[in-house]
Order: structure tokens, then C-alpha cells, then sequence
């Protein structure tokens, strides 16, 4: 669904659908439902526009959820006749607007506020927010594979892998459609970036010296509970809930142990690094590098 982030008290405004107007720099060509987000910043002491306040329970304003749905069913350019008539014909939308000749006016219609009002990051202009079950409808669309320096698919990891395989960025993977675990967490991370569920990802490995096989993941904690999200290891495929971090990596650890070292292992040799988002296109051994710089869990 696509979002639109706004200060408090506008949001809060639309969802009470006392503005069905926002006023932007810049033009859309989206049409369609859209989510209205109230942003986690606090309305300054110094604001200017107080009459605004007027309209709105200061103690029911939002920050952080994401409040209402709406249809976003125009985007008029504003000339000049246009601020003049809305600040005569239509005060409130013109106190509640910044109205000036060359803005723009999204025409807001069938807003809906939600039940249950969504905690989100957000973000600048017009951003995308999944839940759970959208994300993994969404990695549906990912085969299992990988892309070398020259852009070629390759469906099975061979002997090609370590010396040609690149990190892909989200945008990549959506257009090759394939990607190994490394891959498939940051399109993940691309489609959890809007939740407010403190994502972490994780990368197991084991150091025996020759094949190393690894595995990466996403968790993220969401109601006091955690859950592991699993697309790209067929076996455990899904979205796995455990009441405590440490069980979830503890689960996820003897998973890897039992399925790809089968059971036998040194101790020493187990290695699973929480890492930070990495940058694109990177070696095997750079990938391996940047993880290593993680925190050892």
C-alpha cells in the first residue's frame, strides 16, 4: 500500500476528515488507496500555524501510526485563480494548506480511519508499507539463484559462485527475479524498511575450512514477541514466532546445525554475526568480511 507521511495535527486532521486536501511542492501521477502517516515528529513550541490547533483534541494526536486510508483521486497544479478561490470558498482547507501558485493539491476522497492504527517509520514522499504476510507474497516472486560481475543468472551455486558471485541491491533482485539467501534478505529489508519492528539480520557460518556454508536471515520483534522470517531455505520456509530473541536464534542455529552440517561440528567453528545493511555488488569475500565486522551472538 502506498503511504504518505504528514506532520501532526495534519494527519490527524484527515483522518477526521476535516482536510481532504494536502498541499505539496511536487506533483504525483499515483492514483489509487493510500495510507495517511502521522510522522514521530512533535509539533515544535515555536509553531506558527496555531490556529490550525483549533480543529484538533491536542491529546488524541499521533505519532509514529499510521491512521487512516483514503482514495488519492487528483492532483490539480495550482494557478493562481485556484489559491484565490480556495482561500475564499474554502477557508479551512486553505488555513490547513500551504496555498501558493505553482504548488500542487491532492484531492483526498473515502477516508477511513483504521481500527487499529499502524506503528511505522515512514518516510519522505511516497513510500510502501507491507505487513508480514505481504512481504513473503511479495518474496514469492524470487527464485532461488545468483548474478555474476556481468549480470548473467546462474540457477545452481557451483564452482562459479565464490569466484563470480555480486551482492545485488533491491532494485536488481526485483528486476533478475533470483537470489541466494544474501540477496533475498535485502529485498527483504527493503520491504520491512517502513515497519517499526526493530529488524535485525543475521549471517551463520561455518568455518570448515573448504565449502563454509552459510545462511542468512531476518528477524524482526514485533507485540513483545520475535519472529524469524524465512524465504529462501525451502525447508524452513515462513514466518516463525518464539517468545524470546534467544530462542529464535537458538532454533534458527540448531536448524543449520542438523540440516547442513549434519549434526557434526566443532563447537569453535560456528560463528553467527548480527550485520548491517551492506553495500551492493560485493565478492563473496567481501560479503563474508563485512558480516565478520557484525556482532557475534
Amino acid at each position: 500500500m502506498k503511504v504518505l507521511s504528514l506532520i501532526e495535527p495534519y494527519a490527524t486532521l484527515i483522518k477526521e476528515k476535516k482536510k481532504m486536501i494536502e498541499t505539496r511542492s511536487w506533483k504525483t501521477n499515483y492514483r489509487g488507496e493510500l495510507y495517511i502517516h502521522a510522522s514521530a515528529t512533535a509539533i515544535p513550541k515555536d509553531w506558527k500555524n496555531q490556529e490550525v490547533m483549533k480543529f484538533v483534541d491536542v491529546s488524541k494526536l499521533s505519532y509514529g501510526y499510521i491512521l487512516c486510508k483514503c482514495n488519492l483521486v487528483d492532483c490539480q497544479y495550482m494557478t493562481k485563480e485556484y489559491v484565490e478561490h480556495m482561500k475564499k470558498e474554502h477557508p479551512m482547507e486553505y488555513l490547513c494548506g500551504v496555498y501558493k501558485e505553482g504548488r500542487y493539491a491532492w484531492i483526498l476522497d473515502s477516508i477511513t480511519p483504521l481500527e487499529h492504527p499502524i506503528k511505522a517509520k515512514g518516510s519522505l514522499n511516497l513510500w510502501n508499507y507491507y505487513n508480514e504476510q505481504e512481504i513473503m507474497e511479495l518474496m514469492e516472486q524470487i527464485d532461488y539463484g545468483w548474478v555474476d560481475e556481468h549480470k548473467k543468472k546462474h540457477v545452481l551455486v557451483d564452482d562459479l559462485f565464490s569466484s563470480h558471485y555480486r551482492l545485488q541491491s533491491p532494485q536488481e533482485i526485483l528486476k533478475s527475479k533470483v537470489g541466494v539467501c544474501w540477496d533475498q534478505v535485502e529485498l527483504e529489508r527493503f520491504y520491512f524498511k517502513g515497519n517499526d519492528w526493530n529488524i535485525k539480520t543475521y549471517f551463520i557460518v561455518f568455518y570448515d575450512g573448504d565449502r563454509c556454508p552459510t545462511h542468512t536471515f531476518l528477524t524482526y520483534e514485533k507485540d513483545h514477541k520475535f519472529y524469524w522470517f524465512e524465504h529462501s531455505w525451502e525447508k524452513y520456509k515462513g514466518i516463525h514466532e518464539y517468545s524470546k530473541e534467544t530462542e529464535l536464534l537458538c532454533d534458527v542455529k540448531n536448524k543449520f546445525i542438523e540440516s547442513e552440517l549434519n549434526n557434526t561440528y566443532e563447537k569453535e567453528n560456528l560463528k553467527l554475526y548480527e550485520y548491517k545493511k551492506p553495500k551492493a555488488h560485493l565478492s563473496v569475500l567481501e560479503f563474508y568480511q563485512h558480516c565478520e565486522k557484525g556482532i557475534v551472538r
